[in-house]
């Protein structure tokens, strides 16, 4: 089972060295959000600081420490009726993809926030959004097509994909075999949802099964009052993982946990193969 860590949830330090804390803990894999682990890093500079030279770079410091990098994080707003700043991103994401091609990770990921963004109908649900949301996106689709690079959406509710339903739709219209989809069972859930959230799990392994490309594992605690769960590392809430654990080992898919600190990280993943092991 392939289970792997965000770098950005490891202890601060350089990239190599949280690359090495990783391996030293039994991770395999790794998810890479650049502006949260590379000391400097603005996004607003990605063109000028994604080099081939950089990536290189990367590509070693991973090869050495025996890890892979399965998630370079782009999680930029494409849902925006302004078209200079939507070109501007889409730039940022057409960097993204190159240096995801140049330094070997197998994808780059993205959300679809709308926080920011006023619609006719300032609405997350709405139609406005979704269809805001696929004009951002196409371009940036048929460049990673271009790249050969896959691009995974990643549906959490009270973003504009925001269910099952409407990843499954995403992935009918773009109708593109390099968009895929990051499962994240925790961030499909309301707080109503989360008293069983076997349902929501089942549904979106039924809808988008052949195209999920990475599990995000981590639990959750419910809040009163709040329309969706607080996320917390794998063990420490309410989830059960057995339906995503059988499904990453029917896929054969690599899995990151998420929300975790440095000293319960190794453990976290410890309690996963257990529950993998018992199945």
């Amino acid at each position: 089972m392939q289970i792997g860590i965000r770098l950005h949830d490891m202890a601060p330090g350089t990239l190599a060295r949280r690359l090495e804390t990783a391996r030293r803990q039994g991770f395999c894999c790794a998810h890479v959000a650049l502006s949260k682990t590379v000391d400097g890093f603005k996004m607003s500079e990605a063109e000028q600081r994604l080099t081939p030279e950089f990536a290189a770079e990367m590509k070693a410091l991973f090869a050495s420490s025996g890890q892979e990098c399965v998630l370079l994080g782009c999680y930029q707003q494409l849902a925006n009726p302004d078209r200079e700043a939507l070109e501007k991103t889409q730039a940022c994401y057409r960097t993204h993809i190159r240096f995801s091609r140049w330094m070997g990770a197998r994808m780059v990921g993205t959300e679809t926030p709308c926080k920011t963004v006023s619609f006719p109908r300032p609405v997350w649900e709405s139609e406005e959004a979704f269809r805001l949301f696929e004009d951002g996106l196409r371009p940036v689709l048929r460049y990673a097509q271009e790249q050969d690079v896959l691009l995974a959406v990643e549906p959490v509710f009270c973003d504009i994909v925001s269910t099952p339903e409407r990843a499954q739709r995403l992935l009918d219209d773009m109708r593109s075999d390099h968009l895929r989809i990051i499962l994240d069972g925790v961030n499909l859930l309301s707080n109503e949802a989360a008293l069983d959230p076997g349902p929501v799990i089942e549904d979106a392994i039924r809808r988008l099964g052949d195209r999920v490309a990475l599990l995000h594992m981590k639990d959750f605690r419910l809040v009163p009052g709040e329309r969706r769960p607080v996320s917390v590392a794998c063990g420490q809430g309410g989830m059960r993982y057995e339906r995503l654990l059988s499904f990453a080992r029917e896929k054969d898919l690599p899995m990151t946990v998420e929300n975790t600190a440095p000293e319960n990280a190794a453990a976290t993943r410890e309690y996963l193969e257990a529950l993998a092991a018992a199945l």
